[in-house]
């Protein structure tokens, strides 16, 4: 949190030269540093206090936050975008959104230091002490139970990252619309991957479970991977109907998400693992996938980066189907 606020007083290259990339490198790193643990303690505490019955749902809470994230980011840039010129949003208005989020750094801290430890895990310490290295544990006795969940996670982050980084990208500049418009798109479709997250996480709990649904949301993403090219190149109406049924169905590949990763690994280890898994699986599938989708667009058009979105949903569907939950 203290990072992303201090992105907002970075100096230009104008001002410090090559200091000041290396000071948004460092800011960088210290986001993931923060973000390494974030999602994966958000996870635990909400499925370990679930009732019977209401993990998925329970669990789905922190997944919640990146429709929410995109919204208000993006809401906030778009309104910028309409009160100031392209050269005063280039020249300091970027800044104000990261100097806005250190209201949430204040309430995230505050909401943090309520928080204890989950009642399954004070049962496991009961039994036995904690891991003496957590790390050491998850990878030389649950290394298959990682790669497994890994690649079950990279479905959803390959999703997420097509959807709104690169098609953001691609359609201002090689298709043409405008800025503002896709942008309102997005932040419409982005409700269809909302309303996704709660229907898949009531659907892991009351009708099947969270590896079923997951598997399902893969054959819905893997799916849409061969309508981008048309849908896409027909106008603003093919693109929101792109990414309202993209984004749905990454809304099944994520809400039962953190249901599923909790059941693969043991209390003592449960944080490090789920945690490796998930942020391991957003390198995979996050960093490197708006390169890839690029470099394909670029080659051949979009058909490309369709399959490449269905081989990760494929890549998913089978970790998923090898794996099953402990008992």
């Amino acid at each position: 949190g203290l990072s992303t606020t201090l992105v907002a007083f970075l100096p230009t290259y104008e001002m410090a030269g090559w200091v000041a990339p290396f000071a948004l490198c460092v800011l960088r790193f210290g986001q993931g540093f923060g973000l390494g643990g974030e999602w994966g303690g958000a996870a635990l505490l909400a499925v370990e206090n679930a009732p019977p019955g209401w993990r998925a749902r329970f669990g789905s809470a922190p997944q919640m936050g990146a429709p929410a994230g995109f919204i208000a980011a993006n809401g906030l840039f778009l309104l910028l975008l309409s009160w100031m010129s392209p050269a005063e949003f280039a020249d300091w208005g970027w800044r104000i959104p990261f100097a806005l989020s250190a209201a949430l750094v204040l309430v995230g801290l505050w909401v943090r230091l309520k928080l204890g430890e989950t009642p399954e895990f004070k049962a496991s310490l009961a039994e036995a002490p904690p891991a003496k290295v957590p790390l050491g544990e998850v990878v030389g006795r649950h290394g298959g139970v990682l790669i497994g969940g890994t690649l079950g996670a990279v479905c959803c982050f390959a999703t997420y990252y097509i959807a709104t980084a690169f098609l953001l990208g691609w359609g201002t500049k090689s298709l043409g619309y405008a800025m503002s418009d896709f942008l309102g798109v997005q932040l419409v479709a982005i409700l269809f991957m909302a309303a996704g997250i709660y229907l898949a996480a009531w659907a892991a709990d009351a009708r099947w479970d969270p590896r079923r649904v997951l598997a399902g949301g893969c054959v819905m993403v893997a799916a849409s991977g061969f309508v981008i090219a048309p849908l896409m190149g027909a106008g603003l109406g093919g693109v929101f109907a792109f990414l309202a049924l993209l984004l749905f169905a990454m809304g099944f590949v994520y809400g039962p998400l953190s249901a599923w990763l909790t059941d693969l690994f043991p209390a003592r280890v449960r944080y490090t693992g789920v945690s490796m898994a998930f942020n391991v699986a957003g390198v995979i599938g996050g960093g490197l996938t708006p390169v890839i989708a690029q470099k394909l667009a670029m080659d051949a058009g979009l058909a490309p980066v369709g399959w490449y979105l269905s081989a990760a949903a494929a890549l998913s569907l089978v970790a998923l189907v090898s794996l099953r939950p402990r008992t």
